[in-house]
């Protein structure tokens, strides 16, 4: 079997034109879901980035693994200890490493390892290429020279998984200008109001209306013509969502000129077509823009087109981690699963039509926030322990996402009963995977334990001056009573002892 894995890194599962929405983003992409299974409820169990495709390649959630974070300790893999044998456990068992044991010519092009330091990636793969020079800020044009490269030598051999990463609908969104805007003449979706933008415009957190770039507008330099310098007005709001949206559609036409190749090659019906990422993006749910810093809807949901070869057409709306998706690859390839993974294969399902998934996921994030969503029925549940400097943001949160997708309304002190539902699942859930942990620490107490998350570590004291310069004094006052010392380096300052103690960390 020949197998292309297209990793689209910060793709929305509801951007697709294949999932509903108005404007022509994925016109090759639906191609594909069109002859394939498009799985409209695959999470990515750990975000962002370095969790999510550490997750992946391991087969692991991100509690067992050890990585949760974007440095400190919980950006690395946990040592396995002394079971470790003369192969490591996770190296081989390694997504990659199933078709490599399998006869599998293996490859990655993609500066993913190079940008996160996440050598553990390569793990059977024959061949790991960072052709590029843009540690994540490269563009489609810029990955496709190397992969066509690849698939003209390879394409017509028999047995290959071949891993291509495009980083375009990643903020900044720098697709190049000659390509244009497809989308001056759509507008954007309907459900961001304008009552949408002047409720999150006061709104404190990094990638806020007000600071879509971090922490302040310019703390990346001059923004390019594609994402504003803030979101006043419902026009800067169209440019965000073009940005990104043309990020989107640039990376789709990789995805055609990448089938094309196929064709010309005469292997295009006979390949397998995995189409993925490793987290979506928040345009205005929970206060956050152009970014991805919960453990929410907006932030996990990606999403999954599969085309293979003698799979009838179809849409699965079973509830799946990508971990499994993963899994189902491997077992459609006639590969073993190991039995430490925590996919779930549902090759079964798409080979029957018989649909089913999981009762509830969950979703954890320890880079831009500390926090765990449940995702079960129409229902999501966020616990969150460090909130990002996101002053909104209340130690429990419910939505219903079937009603309210764009997470508006908080429920938690409406729904008790359903709250409840929520907080028991997580529990079971975080009791169940530290007993099968590499770590005898969850990772997001070791997060907690060096200061919170990476992404926040000291910009809380400049990031405060900022808030009462523009009238935002109410937010100011609720982070600093919430966090009285901003934790530059590491050590337990700055957590509150109530919260380190619910986590059972010890100050």
């Amino acid at each position: 079997m020949r197998i292309l894995y297209i990793d689209i890194d910060t793709l929305r599962a509801g951007h697709l034109g294949c999932a509903g929405y108005h404007r022509n983003t994925t016109p090759n992409i639906d191609a594909l879901a069109a002859e394939g299974v498009r799985f409209s409820n695959v999470y990515a169990s750990d975000v962002p980035c370095l969790p999510s495709r550490t997750a992946l390649i391991t087969g692991m959630f991100g509690i067992r693994n050890g990585v949760a974070n974007h440095g400190g300790m919980a950006a690395d893999l946990r040592p396995q200890g002394a079971e470790r044998s003369f192969f490591s456990g996770i190296a081989a068992n390694s997504w990659a490493s199933r078709f490599y044991w399998s006869g599998y010519h293996t490859a990655s092009i993609s500066s993913f390892p190079f940008r996160h330091s996440a050598t553990w990636w390569n793990s059977g793969f024959m061949e790991s290429m960072n052709l590029m020079r843009g540690f994540g800020g490269e563009r489609a044009d810029q990955v496709l020279p190397g992969a066509l490269r690849w698939l003209n030598d390879n394409a017509a051999q028999e047995d290959w998984f071949l891993h291509v990463h495009l980083w375009d609908p990643h903020t900044p969104y720098n697709t190049p200008e000659e390509y244009g805007n497809p989308f001056e003449d759509d507008p954007a979706p309907a459900w961001h109001t304008e009552e949408v933008r002047a409720h999150n415009w006061p709104l404190a957190g990094p990638h806020s209306a007000q600071e879509p770039w971090g922490f302040k507008p310019d703390e990346w330099g001059p923004p390019p013509p594609r994402h504003p310098w803030n979101l006043s007005n419902m026009d800067e709001v169209k440019q965000t969502f073009d940005g990104y949206d043309t990020g989107i559609r640039y990376a789709d036409d990789a995805v055609g000129t990448l089938l094309n190749m196929l064709a010309d090659h005469g292997v295009l019906d006979d390949t397998a077509i995995l189409v993925s990422s490793d987290h979506g993006e928040a345009f205005g749910e929970l206060g956050v823009y152009a970014d991805h810093q919960g453990a929410d809807e907006a932030t996990c949901h990606i999403p999954s087109v599969l085309r293979w070869p003698g799979i009838e057409p179809q849409v699965h709306e079973g509830l799946l981690y990508h971990l499994d998706m993963g899994a189902t690859v491997v077992d459609l390839a006639g590969i073993d699963i190991p039995l430490g993974w925590d996919g779930r294969s549902v090759a079964e399902d798409v080979r029957t039509g018989n649909h089913s998934g999981r009762d509830y996921l969950v979703l954890s994030q320890g880079a831009w926030s500390v926090q765990r969503g449940v995702r079960w029925g129409d229902h999501l549940y966020l616990r969150t322990w460090h909130d990002g400097y996101h002053a909104a943001w209340n130690e429990e949160m419910l939505f219903d996402i079937a009603a309210d997708p764009h997470e508006t309304t908080d429920l938690a002190d409406q729904s008790p009963s359903v709250l409840a539902e929520g907080q028991d699942q997580l529990l079971s859930w975080t009791d169940d995977q530290m007993t099968r942990s590499y770590s005898p620490v969850d990772p997001l107490k070791i997060v907690l334990a060096e200061g919170g998350p990476f992404h926040c570590k000291g910009h809380l004291p400049e990031y405060l001056e900022r808030l009462e310069a523009t009238d935002r004094s109410d937010a100011a006052a609720i982070l600093r009573q919430r966090h009285p010392v901003d934790p530059t380096s590491t050590g337990l300052s700055g957590i509150p002892k109530d919260v380190l103690e619910s986590l059972g960390v010890d100050d």
